[in-house]
C-alpha cells in the first residue's frame, strides 16, 4: 500500500514509517521539521518538507504521492502550553487538519488514521478507560482533537471518507 505519513520526522510518527517499510508498503513523510527531526525519518521513504498550514503545499505533496491511505500524526501535542497558547493548538490542530482532509478529497484518498488522545475524554469517569466514555476535554489540547475527530465524521457523511481514530 501507499501510505502518506504527516509528521512521520516525530518520534511516534517515525517509528509507524519504520513498521510500514518493514511490512512492505511505500512511505511518503510530510513533515515541517518544527518538531521531529529529518534524521528520525528513516530514508527509504519519501521524504517532503512542508507545513499544512499552507493548502497548496500540502495539495500538491498530496497529489504527488497519490496515497491509498493517510495517517496523521502532525499535531501540537503539549497539554500545558495549550493553557498558556489555545490558538497554536486550534490552527494547528484543527485549521490545518483541515488542509489536509480538503488535499484528501481533491487527491482521490478514501482512508484516514487520527493520531488522537485520551486528553479527548478529560478526567476518566472510572479506569480502566474505555472508548465508550464521554469525551469531556479539559484543555485546548484535547479539545482541539475531539473537534478533528467530529469533523472527520461529516467527512464520513459528506464524503465517503472512511477513518479510525
Amino acid at each position: 500500500m501507499n501510505v502518506f505519513v504527516t509528521g512521520g520526522a516525530g518520534y511516534i510518527g517515525s517509528v509507524c514509517v519504520e513498521e510500514l517499510l518493514n511490512a512492505g508498503h511505500r512511505v511518503t513523510v510530510f513533515d515541517d521539521l518544527s518538531e521531529g527531526h529529518r534524521s528520525a525519518v528513516d530514508r527509504r521513504a519519501v521524504f517532503i518538507q512542508g507545513y499544512l498550514g499552507n493548502r497548496e503545499s500540502i495539495g500538491n505533496a498530496v497529489k504527488e504521492a497519490a496515497p491509498e491511505a493517510i495517517i496523521h500524526y502532525a499535531a501540537s501535542a503539549l497539554v500545558g502550553e495549550s493553557m498558556t497558547s489555545p490558538g497554536k493548538y486550534f490552527q494547528n490542530n484543527v485549521a490545518n487538519g483541515l488542509n489536509l482532509l480538503e488535499a484528501a478529497i481533491a487527491g482521490g484518498v478514501r482512508k484516514l488514521v487520527f493520531s488522537s488522545t485520551c486528553a479527548t475524554y478529560g478526567p476518566p469517569e472510572r479506569v480502566p478507560m474505555t472508548e465508550d466514555l464521554p469525551q469531556r476535554p479539559i484543555n485546548p489540547y484535547g479539545e482541539s482533537k475531539l473537534m478533528f475527530e467530529r469533523i472527520l465524521q461529516w467527512y464520513h457523511q459528506v464524503h465517503g471518507l472512511e477513518f479510525v481514530a
